[in-house]
């Protein structure tokens, strides 16, 4: 398969997977395992990098005034509801930075096309989103506890096969929170992570072995923020109008397959 065309796939497969719910990591797993790509974390890192950046950029740019609004907040005297979101993110922060700090080598071995693995974790993730869908009952607000919560679920999402954003949504979901807070809080809290990652793998990589083409980088990034821009206006259409089983049922799919396939090879 030609090299553009591998960078304009996994483009793809990042824009839609990084906002809905079906793990983007996930995905990426399989979609190297389709494309014959046998590359380590560490040596798909820049490629990594750029994808990610790329769907966080997306996340901004639809979600501008409300990050606008978050970096005067501190500014403004009377914008408390805004400062109280700053913490809350903060907070949710915590688990998911702990545990890239503390257990970074770990969670790299996992990304080494463990399919069953992701097949597992695939099927959790249907799990999380029937659930949450079924028992859904909205009306309550967010707190420094529910934000904990829902910030631990983002770390757990770690896993290959997890979904972040079906993680945290669906979280959110269980413990009340309206569907149209769920989904702005689970997109907003995750950026500072993505531009902090980014930051670390930029310093600290090795981006010496298998540097891919300046070509073959931009045509997944801008494959990867315009699919994001779609991807992340549709899964909040969906969370709104209660769409969530569906994805639960093509996880289940997926999950089947990435099994299947761990076992056939």
């Amino acid at each position: 398969m030609g090299e553009l065309l591998e960078a304009l796939i996994l483009g793809i497969v990042q824009g839609l997977t990084e906002f809905l719910p079906v793990s983007s990591s996930g995905h990426l797993e399989i979609f190297k395992f389709i494309l014959g790509d046998n590359s380590t974390a560490e040596e798909s890192l820049l490629t990594t990098v750029f994808l990610h950046f790329a769907t966080a950029l997306a996340t901004v740019f639809l979600f501008h005034r409300e990050v606008k609004a978050l970096l005067l907040a501190p500014f403004k005297k009377d914008d408390t509801a805004n400062r109280k979101l700053i913490l809350f993110i903060i907070v949710s922060m915590i688990p998911a930075a702990l545990t890239g700090v503390f257990l970074e080598e770990h969670i790299n071995t996992l990304f080494s096309q463990n399919l069953l693995l992701v097949g597992v974790c695939l099927l959790v993730t249907a799990f999380l989103l029937w659930v949450s869908e079924v028992i859904h009952e909205g009306g309550k607000k967010l707190n420094l506890i529910r934000a904990l919560i829902i910030g631990l679920s983002q770390a757990i999402a770690i896993l290959p096969g997890i979904s972040r954003s079906g993680a945290t949504i669906s979280t959110s979901l269980l413990m009340g929170l309206d569907k149209e807070d769920a989904a702005r809080f689970s997109f907003l809290m995750v950026v500072p992570l993505i531009f902090g990652k980014i930051a670390k793998d930029l310093i600290s990589g090795d981006f010496s072995a298998d540097m891919p083409s300046i070509e073959y980088l931009a045509v997944g990034f801008l494959a990867s923020f315009f699919t994001g821009l779609w991807a992340c206006r549709f899964m909040v259409k969906l969370v709104k109008a209660s769409r969530l089983h569906w994805f639960s049922i093509y996880c289940i799919i997926a999950g089947i397959f990435a099994i299947g396939a761990s076992i056939a090879y």
